[in-house]
């Protein structure tokens, strides 16, 4: 049993949290990015897009967290390719936040009015041009608050990354409990940080929401 004071396990897990941290802005970039380019597939109509991106969303949507992680570490070793867990991690979370980043985004451009797009068409705007300067900044409006509100799964998902052997937050927690025999105040500190890092969050998302209706 290691003797370890308050103090010590809060530095500790302060330390761990920010790969917590790296992770999540690294998955919510990513996944952002790759949701774009899915969602700009979609809109453009490209042969096959639909059914492509449709099928991308039901997959990573449609499967835990869990298995996911399983099979980018564990999987990827199977075909040669033997990835550390911090790797694994942060491309089951790029691609798992792909997938809600770009149905969030559909839905968003989905509630601009169809009338918006045949009006920009009439001044034989292009693709281009629609989502730059017509669809794109009233989607946006839409879309701020719920991206942020999905931030906080993001961070709030870094923690099964533990199990792959990827230390975080989660993982640091587990490992002072075992080594000074205290879990209830070490997991009580673990959610206290947990919520110091997305409580900010989630009051940006809500105040970010309560203006967008002041201005509608």
């Amino acid at each position: 049993m290691v003797d370890f004071s308050l103090w010590d396990i809060l530095r500790n897990l302060g330390l761990a949290a920010r790969w917590t941290v790296l992770l999540s802005l690294i998955a919510f970039a990513g996944g952002g990015l790759i949701g774009l380019a899915l969602l700009v597939a979609r809109i453009a109509k490209l042969r096959g897009a639909a059914t492509f991106v449709a099928g991308y969303v039901q997959i990573f949507q449609g499967t835990p967290l869990l298995m996911q992680l399983f099979l980018a570490y564990f999987g990827l070793a199977l075909i040669g390719l033997n990835v550390s867990a911090w790797t694994a991690a942060a491309l089951a979370l790029t691609l798992y936040s792909s997938a809600f980043l770009t149905e969030i985004w559909r839905g968003c451009v989905d509630a601009v009015p169809k009338g918006q797009w045949e009006a920009s068409a009439a001044l034989a705007m292009n693709l281009r041009e629609q989502l730059r300067f017509v669809i794109g900044p009233q989607a946006l409006k839409v879309a701020i608050p719920p991206t942020v509100g999905f931030l906080v799964q993001v961070v709030k998902g870094t923690a099964l990354a533990s199990v792959i052997g990827f230390i975080e937050l989660t993982k640091a927690g587990t490992m002072i409990s075992n080594a000074t025999f205290r879990p209830f105040t070490v997991y009580a500190c673990v959610a206290l940080m947990y919520f110091v890092l997305c409580f900010p969050i989630s009051a940006w998302s809500r105040g970010l929401e309560r203006r967008l209706h002041a201005h509608r």
